[in-house]
């Protein structure tokens, strides 16, 4: 699963950050930036991050 921000939406809650560390971080520019593939593991938190994001700047591809 691939998960992609549209950074022209973020608004640099950190809020996926706190749900999936593990492949959200946030950049130098305060935005939140994907760094990881979402393997298996993960996909629940990924989910998570996508459902809390408040612009809904998230989306998540198998």
């Amino acid at each position: 699963m691939k998960a992609i921000i549209d950074r022209s939406e973020c608004i640099g809650c950190g809020l996926c950050t706190e749900a999936c560390p593990e492949v959200f971080r946030m950049g130098d520019d305060d935005l939140a930036e994907v760094y990881a593939e979402v393997d298996d593991s993960l996909k629940s938190s990924a989910v998570e991050a996508q459902d809390s994001c408040p612009v809904s700047a998230i989306s998540l591809e198998e």
